[in-house]
């Protein structure tokens, strides 16, 4: 193998470490123990979970076509159980990973 090409390789895999590292430390050398933290990064912390999840549902559900198809029907079920098993049990873990078991089974097996 090409010895630039090694170096290239070890230099891109110590920037991506490098950049983890800092994505990890910053937080606690901006806002040490002790520090107040601001207001906009307390709001932020609060809303952007709300707002992420939001995001990844319209992203998934997108391109789910209502005229044809399935009728969108795998869709509407998984997240149904979804809503259902997160309201019920409150564990984002347990509802998301039946929702997405039960939306592959549907795909594959019933909404062939």
């Amino acid at each position: 193998m090409d010895e630039a090409l090694i170096l290239r390789g070890g230099l891109i895999v110590a920037a991506l470490a490098a950049a983890t590292m800092l994505t990890r430390f910053l937080p606690f050398i901006l806002f040490p123990q002790g520090k107040k933290i601001p207001d906009y990064v307390e709001y932020l912390g609060k809303t952007l979970p709300y707002a992420t999840i939001g995001l990844l549902v319209v992203y998934c559900l997108k391109d789910v076509d209502v005229w044809s198809g399935s009728h969108g029907l795998p869709e509407i079920i998984a997240v149904a159980v979804i809503v259902v098993l997160h309201w019920w049990k409150g564990n984002s873990l347990l509802s998301i990973g039946a929702g997405t078991v039960l939306y592959m089974a549907l795909v594959q097996a019933v909404f062939v």
